[in-house]
């Protein structure tokens, strides 16, 4: 008698209902909650701290609001990890939401400058820990082969905030309402904290009864802290000594965590080189950060676009990402270390393009090569992030998953911090002009070009026939 042939893999839209199969749908929709907390809160703030700070009398202390969530972001978020380890990740996640509450609460409430800021910093700190807590979620709750799928609908997520934030934040700015914004948020975060209750299931026996890594969490708040200090303060110097300052502490505190029995970060993880993937994360992410926060400044000079229109230039970046990774997220084994490779070189055109097209004041450019950045991101990380995931065995995968987030962030820290050191000595600091704009592009944007080069060389090196990428579960 002949064996039955095997069930064949599920193919187009049917891969999209067994995603959705065996409980998974109200999962993912937590999932993507999370996703939209944060970075509709990132993205909508941006806009709306015109009318802050003249509410606040804050207008000086722009730069902290972003350094201080940031850092609260860094923070927090390297001990995600630890924290569903510890309490379960439906306590942790609970926890993160009702914390991101406060935090929102704090801001909309605020009299004042200095309790808006403090609020800023607790929004941060619980952004960090949902955003670290998505990945865990992700490799807990789906298995290995929809775990692609799940980047590029997080992806989207991320492309929808970025092309709303800016409506969403002007209507609110608008009506003289800016505080609005913080209690929708506040609202969103108890919500997830409710989901969280329901959704996830209950904790697992194996949880660890290890304390919080205080020295080392200590040295990573001082080096962040740094670190996001440098991308506000002006002059060249002081930028540059804080900048090197907290990468330092940052290098002692990651050291110290590599050698302690209590880690924050996960150990090697057999054959797979995890450090090499880490840090692939962090240097294009470093790469591609000084993007949004320069661009839209460099195009009112070099397009003479309207600050709405060049908004909407910058977010080419977020539809291609995001198009990009819907477009792939079913490709094969074969296919998925070409395509971490020719992401991570496509990310490098960009950053070497953007600068020579703002340079040439040329729009059309400009576009094709944000679409350039935004697709290579989306060519390439939700196939990282399968293989970092499936890479782990189960003691380990919590913090393991985790830890994509500190690396994505520290990587957004520090690219900032660095962007605003070379933007501010090409001049941006005393205005922005035709006659300084091609220095700043290349100060702004291609100084990250070390970054995406070390991205590519990353690539590569995971790609390598010697030492294969793992399987996904």
């Amino acid at each position: 008698m002949d064996s039955p042939s095997p069930t064949p893999a599920p193919t187009g839209f049917a891969v999209w209902r067994d995603l959705l199969a065996g409980g998974r749908g109200p999962a993912l929709a937590l999932v993507l909650l999370g996703c939209w907390v944060v970075a509709a809160d990132s993205l909508v703030t941006a806009t709306i701290m015109p009318s802050v700070g003249a509410a606040l009398d804050g207008y000086a202390w722009f730069g902290w609001a972003g350094s201080g969530f940031m850092t609260g972001l860094v923070v927090a978020g390297a001990s995600a990890g630890w924290l569903a380890e510890r309490i379960g990740l439906r306590a942790a996640m609970i926890l993160s939401g009702f914390t991101f509450a406060l935090g929102c609460l704090m801001s909309a409430a605020a009299p004042g400058i200095a309790l808006f800021l403090a609020g800023r910093v607790v929004q941060g700190a619980a952004a960090g820990w949902i955003g670290g807590l998505i990945y865990v979620a992700m490799a807990l709750l789906f298995p290995g082969r929809h775990l692609p799928r799940v980047f590029a609908l997080c992806t989207a997520v991320w492309g929808i905030a970025t092309l709303a934030g800016p409506l969403l934040g002007g209507v609110f700015a608008d009506a003289g309402f800016w505080r609005g914004v913080f209690w929708l948020f506040a609202a969103q975060a108890v919500l997830f904290a409710a989901a969280s209750w329901f959704l996830v299931p209950p904790p697992a026996d194996h949880r660890t009864d290890s304390t919080l890594p205080l020295p080392t969490m200590a040295l990573i708040a001082l080096g962040i802290g740094a670190i996001a200090t440098a991308g506000v303060t002006g002059g060249l110097a002081v930028p540059a000594a804080l900048l090197t300052g907290g990468v330092a502490l940052l290098a002692v505190a990651f050291a110290i965590d590599r050698a302690s029995k209590n880690a924050l970060l996960p150990r090697r993880s057999g054959a797979f080189p995890l450090g090499i993937a880490y840090l692939t994360y962090f240097a294009t992410t470093a790469a591609g950060t000084a993007f949004a926060l320069y661009a839209p400044a460099m195009l009112q000079i070099s397009a003479r676009l309207s600050a709405l229109e060049a908004g909407y230039v910058v977010a080419i970046e977020a539809l291609a990402w995001t198009l990009v990774s819907l477009s792939v997220s079913g490709a094969s084994a074969r296919w998925q270390p070409r395509l971490i490779m020719l992401g991570t070189a496509a990310i490098l055109a960009g950053n070497i393009g953007i600068p020579l097209s703002m340079e040439r004041e040329s729009l059309f450019a400009t576009g094709v090569f944000a679409a350039f950045l935004g697709g290579g991101f989306g060519m390439s990380y939700a196939f990282l992030g399968q293989q970092v995931i499936g890479s782990f065995d189960d003691a380990s995968r919590t913090r393991g998953s985790a830890a994509i987030g500190t690396a994505r962030n520290a990587g957004g820290a520090i690219g900032a911090a660095i962007a605003g050191v070379g933007a501010n000595a090409a001049g941006f600091g005393e205005g922005l002009s035709n006659a300084n704009l091609s220095a700043v592009a290349w100060g702004a944007i291609g100084i990250g070009i070390p970054f995406a080069l070390a991205g590519l060389i990353g690539a590569i090196r995971l790609a390598r026939p010697a030492t294969p990428l793992p399987a996904p579960a």
